[in-house]
């Protein structure tokens, strides 16, 4: 059974489930989806990447066996804090680590040993990090989605934009909230197009040094039908991150 039971008619991004529910399901895998709160133009709200990412987990736990968590909505996103950017909130990494393992513990005090990051926002990297340092943890971990699984459900939905040019409030995530949640996309994207490819000093200067707007991408090429497309892309690709932690569990994996 997949975990669309705590996906309700009408319940949005969060799970609604009740413990019978959830005892029902027997998930042996659970997904947490991570966001953050940043700003995102003058048209995409400061949730835009809690949004897309709690998108993504409730998509692939309607179509797979796992327990779907409720999204960490305020991550890693210093290279976003700006005076004329104001509203953006940020926790360290360290703080984000230990959240995140603090999750995976209190998992496995109830029994799930597998936890899938599915990674909303660029900006998490201490997440690869949670990931490689999860072995011998007792909790097995994957992040997803990966650079490959984001190039497959760009080109199945005819995405035009390279990835190294569609940053930030782009064709991509602009896309998928045009699909999932359209009144959030206020008007002024299809004039929005700026591109900045050359961001060698980003970590150092922060994003305000390469753009005036926040904007980083072509969201003037963005549509729901693209949206659409690339959340079914992704639940594709989800597959074999569960087959993968299916198979490390049961001792098959090296």
């Amino acid at each position: 059974m997949s975990g669309s039971r705590t996906r309700p008619a009408g319940s949005g991004l969060l799970p609604y489930g009740t413990t019978r529910d959830v005892r029902e399901e027997r998930a042996e895998v659970a997904v947490l989806p991570v966001g953050s709160f940043e700003q995102h133009g003058p048209y995409l709200p400061l949730v835009t990447d809690t949004v897309v990412a709690a998108v993504i987990a409730r998509e692939v736990a309607a179509a797979h066996p796992v327990r779907l968590l409720p999204p960490l909505t305020i991550s890693c996103s210093h290279e976003h804090e700006h005076p004329d950017w104001p509203g953006t909130v940020s926790i360290s990494a360290a703080t984000l680590h230990a959240v995140v393992l603090d999750i995976a513990a209190s998992l496995r005090r109830t029994g799930i040993h597998r936890l899938v990051l599915i990674n909303g926002h660029g900006g998490n990297y201490v997440l690869r990090n949670v990931v490689q340092e999860s072995a011998g943890t007792g909790t097995r971990m994957a992040l997803f989605p990966g650079t490959a699984d984001w190039d497959a459900a760009r080109e199945r939905a005819g995405v035009r934009t390279s990835s190294r040019s569609d940053m930030h409030a782009g064709e991509v995530e602009t896309s998928i909230l045009l699909h999932e949640s359209p009144e959030l996309v206020r008007p002024g994207y299809e004039t929005s197009d700026f591109l900045a490819d050359d961001r060698e000093h980003l970590l150092t200067l922060g994003l305000r040094a390469y753009t005036e707007s926040g904007v980083v991408g072509r969201p003037s090429l963005a549509s729901a039908g693209k949206g659409k497309e690339l959340l079914a892309g992704l639940v594709d690709s989800f597959g074999a991150y569960l087959a993968l932690l299916n198979r490390a569990e049961s001792g098959g994996a090296r």
